[in-house]
């Protein structure tokens, strides 16, 4: 049975998603930021006749999130998605947006690796740390100008928005390096919750490149998230940042598939390893 679930379902919900900390992120981010009562967000439940949850579908504005341990009732969900006009994207680890197909039509689909990082244990501990620093509202500026250097990312008109929204609700903290008054490295986090947080915008500047600085800013700033006992993650597409990351101990967990009605530019953020 599917139900729409408000506050008094919070606890089972996030007891449910908890099993998948950073494959549920974003969901568990929206929920812990906006809650059950909001006209642009939703969460419906499928719950068993023992009362308890098999699946989960949110929708965040035209964006809709489904999650489940195995096989989720896409008959039903797709229900509610095909009924919304304003549907833009559906996005979810490949095994369980696959599910929709028959269902849901899709015009266009995107795939990228999804990694997950638990421990610190690979992770240089002896690295000085005396020359990184933490963004405040201030530093946007220089953040988005090294951003626009990096002919890799794909800047969206509101990434400065978000960057500044990220740091002010502190659900996203960026570590940077500068050489005197230039921004030359920097790496961020987004969508924080109190079980997650994924890694974004990792670069150098183009001068600086192979010097090993956006890995020390990442590398500092996966210690301190993981130092409050959030799982960190992040999505690669290309192999060269996937073997960087995976010797600082990050393993891959799956694929994220986010599936497109219409042709319109992605809203996910790149993330990209820049040495």
């Amino acid at each position: 049975m599917i139900i729409k679930t408000d506050q008094t379902w919070h606890e089972k919900v996030m007891d449910y998603l908890s099993a998948e900390p950073a494959l549920n992120l974003f969901i568990i981010a929206d929920i812990e930021n906006f809650g059950y009562e909001t006209e642009f967000q939703e969460i419906w439940a499928d719950v068993g006749e023992d009362g308890a949850i098999t699946g989960i579908l949110l929708r965040y504005m035209g964006n809709y999130l489904p999650y489940a341990k195995g096989t989720i009732n896409a008959e039903a969900f797709s229900e509610i998605i095909n009924k919304d006009h304003n549907y833009e994207m559906l996005s979810g680890k490949k095994e369980i947006t696959e599910q929709f197909r028959p269902y849901v039509a899709f015009e266009r689909t995107k795939e990228t690796y999804f990694a997950e990082l638990r421990d610190a244990q690979f992770l240089n501990k002896s690295s000085s740390r005396e020359n990184i620093r933490q963004a405040e509202l201030s530093d946007v500026d220089s953040i988005m100008d090294l951003r626009h250097l990096i002919k890799e990312f794909d800047i969206r008109p509101t990434a400065k928005q978000s960057l500044e929204q990220a740091l002010t609700t502190k659900t996203g903290r960026t570590y940077f390096i500068k050489d005197i008054d230039k921004m030359v490295s920097c790496a961020s986090s987004t969508a924080e919750n109190s079980l997650s947080a994924m890694i974004v915008g990792v670069c150098s500047h183009p001068d600086k490149r192979n010097q090993g600085l956006a890995s020390l800013c990442m590398e500092a700033l996966c210690q301190d998230i993981l130092a409050e006992g959030k799982a960190v993650c992040l999505f690669y597409d290309n192999p060269k940042a996937g073997s960087i990351y995976k010797r600082l101990g990050f393993k891959d967990i799956g694929f994220w598939s986010m599936n497109y009605p219409v042709r319109h530019v992605s809203a996910e953020q790149q993330t990209t390893l820049v040495k």
